[in-house]
């Protein structure tokens, strides 16, 4: 894997979009995660800037883009930064709170 891709367990776990590392391989394991469309159902699937990760998680459909990769599993505030809500019914700008 370069420099330019992270694995998708790992980026659901740096990003703050799973609570653990274990979680986000259930997650990516469960056949219900699509990666720019594509069907995926592996936690060592590739993931890279600009790739929209659509799937299902606390009972809604989750749709983001990948802004960054993070390099650790930093503070919220820097992990809201690593991508962009698409998902329906949610604003797609980062609201300051």
């Amino acid at each position: 894997m370069s420099a330019e891709t992270l694995r998708l367990d790992k980026f659901l776990w740096f990003a703050r979009l799973a609570k653990t590392r274990s979680f986000a391989q259930e997650v990516a394991e469960a056949g219900h995660m699509r990666i720019s469309g594509r069907v995926i159902d592996r936690a060592h699937a590739s993931v890279r800037i600009g790739d929209v990760l659509s799937f299902p998680l606390h009972g809604r459909v989750r749709v983001i883009r990948i802004e960054a990769l993070p390099g650790r599993r930093g503070p919220a505030s820097e992990a809201r930064l690593c991508y962009t809500d698409l998902s329906p019914g949610v604003d797609a700008t980062p609201s300051a709170t």
